[in-house]
């Protein structure tokens, strides 16, 4: 049996990052998406209807995060969530991981790390008691000066 989710909706995952934002001094921008209509994974719902089938409101979130590095959390009513952190895109992310994530990136515990070969650099993301996440950076050669001055 799974524990029960931290972040049991799409609105107290924004609540948690409102408040790492808050710890942190940046602002924050949020906009909702609610219903059917508005959800961007409801190709399923019929045409003008604003509730799924069970007559449940889907809610998702946009959330963008001044500073830097410039963080943008999509968060779906499916439970999870996409973080871009300087264009270095995260999918499928559990909702419950964004608050460690974020306080990993903004706390400082975030690094790239370089390959000489393959070449290439990835974006480490160590969640604390948890996994690392890892993606590739595909900006080229070029890094953004927060990814360049994270290269371990």
């Amino acid at each position: 049996m799974e524990p029960p989710s931290q972040l049991p909706s799409t609105e107290a995952a924004v609540t948690a990052i409102r408040e790492i934002a808050r710890e942190f001094e940046l602002a924050v921008r949020v906009t909702d998406d609610i219903g059917a209509d508005r959800s961007a994974r409801r190709t399923a719902a019929g045409a003008f209807a604003v509730t799924d089938e069970d007559g449940s409101l889907p809610h998702e979130a946009l959330v963008e995060l001044s500073g830097s590095p410039g963080v943008e959390v999509e968060l779906y009513s499916e439970g999870d969530a996409r973080i871009a952190v300087d264009g270095v895109e995260f999918h499928d992310l559990p909702r419950d991981v964004v608050p460690g994530f974020l306080r990993s990136v903004y706390g400082g515990a975030a690094y790239v790390k370089g390959r000489f070969l393959p070449p290439g650099y990835w974006l480490v993301v160590p969640l604390p008691g948890g996994p690392d996440y890892r993606e590739l950076v595909l900006s080229g050669p070029l890094l953004s000066p927060w990814l360049s001055r994270s290269v371990r």
